[in-house]
């Protein structure tokens, strides 16, 4: 072999190799906090592995899905608040898992930076750990890009991939019809969906995100920070006690435009906008960028982050379920003999 001059190496390039390999050294204990019956290799391979017959399953049905955090990331990167982002990720992929009746089994991540700042991937990855222990699946697997000249110093991208299962005949929604009740589930906030209407809300109001609150504890940016929720573990509770005809997580489009996603042709759905309080966040949002309700509800969560499609007999004891797992539920309407969203009530 030639011996080394002073040319070029990759490291001048902009690539650190060495900080890749001390990343996933530092992430290996998060990863492997999500570990669960059918792993069979993590982090290091060139793939991870996954038995899902040792998961338990006998006749699966593969479901996959796919999401990142949006613009919500910037405010992430602008204010150094990057734990909860790891959360956000995957909650948006498993929380659409479950609404097809699958049960997530594991999670992979992409992180794309200019220069890879170990600390800050690590504070991410770390926060994709918890999410995913939070909803039973493991993370096997994913990859650091660095590339240099891609993204401005400081900013990173991130984008997930959950893979989930569920026994044939399985699938929602099933079922659903005319009378059905409407479960909703709160939201923890704005959780990761409408953020370039938000950033341009908190330039009107002058603000920083440093600033404090002006609808709860601690600064704007940690408050508009507030990770998605995940629902994962109640509604499939839900989902194994019966009578669950369809599930909605209330992302990008709202109420409006996602629950007419699981409603067969011929049903739409009336809710009762007096059925739950509108958060203080989406009063603030409304107030200081004087959004319209009509475009609060296609746009924001406004409150009711999942819906669940109930069989009318099993609604009370499927609340009172989903309660005693720790969600605040609200009779939010009905399925109905029309088509669309239709809405009475007052928003706020």
């Amino acid at each position: 072999m030639t011996p080394d001059t002073n040319g070029l190496s990759y490291r001048d390039a902009g690539v650190d190799i060495d900080a890749g390999n001390a990343l996933v050294d530092r992430i290996k204990p998060a990863a492997k906090s999500t570990h669960r019956p059918g792993v069979m290799a993590g982090l290091g391979g060139f793939g991870g592995l996954f038995d899902l017959k040792a998961a338990g399953y006998n006749d699966p049905i593969l479901v996959a899905a796919t999401d990142g955090v949006g613009t919500k990331l910037r405010i992430a990167i602008d204010t150094g608040l990057v734990d909860g982002v790891g959360v956000d990720l995957v909650a948006m992929c498993v929380n659409d898992l479950i609404c097809q009746g699958a049960e997530p089994l594991f999670f992979l991540d992409y992180f794309a930076t200019g220069k890879l700042d170990i600390d800050h991937a690590a504070r991410v990855v770390e926060g994709i750990a918890r999410g995913c222990a939070q909803s039973g699946c493991a993370l096997i697997g994913g990859e650091t890009a660095e590339m240099p000249g891609m993204y401005p110093a400081g900013d990173f991208d991130l984008a997930g991939f959950a893979v989930g299962a569920m026994e044939r005949g399985g699938a929602l929604p099933n079922d659903v019809r005319n009378g059905d009740v409407l479960l909703g589930l709160a939201s923890d906030g704005v959780h990761s969906n409408g953020y370039s209407l938000v950033r341009r809300v908190v330039e009107m109001s002058g603000l920083g995100w440093d600033a404090p609150s002006p609808f709860g504890p601690g600064t704007l940016g940690e408050a508009l920070l507030t990770p998605t929720r995940l629902y994962v573990q109640p509604v499939l509770e839900a989902i194994r006690a019966g009578g669950v005809h369809g599930l909605a997580h209330i992302t990008g489009g709202g109420l409006t435009e996602n629950l007419p996603r699981v409603l067969p042709d011929g049903l739409g759905a009336e809710i009762d906008l007096d059925a739950w309080a509108l958060p203080p966040v989406f009063k603030w949002l409304a107030d200081v960028g004087g959004i319209a309700p009509g475009e609060m509800l296609k746009t924001f969560n406004s409150g009711i982050g999942m819906v669940l499609v109930v069989q009318a007999d099993r609604a009370n004891d499927l609340a009172d379920l989903l309660r005693e797992a720790g969600e605040t539920v609200c009779h939010l309407g009905d399925v109905r003999e029309e088509q669309g969203v239709t809405y009475r009530g007052t928003l706020g």
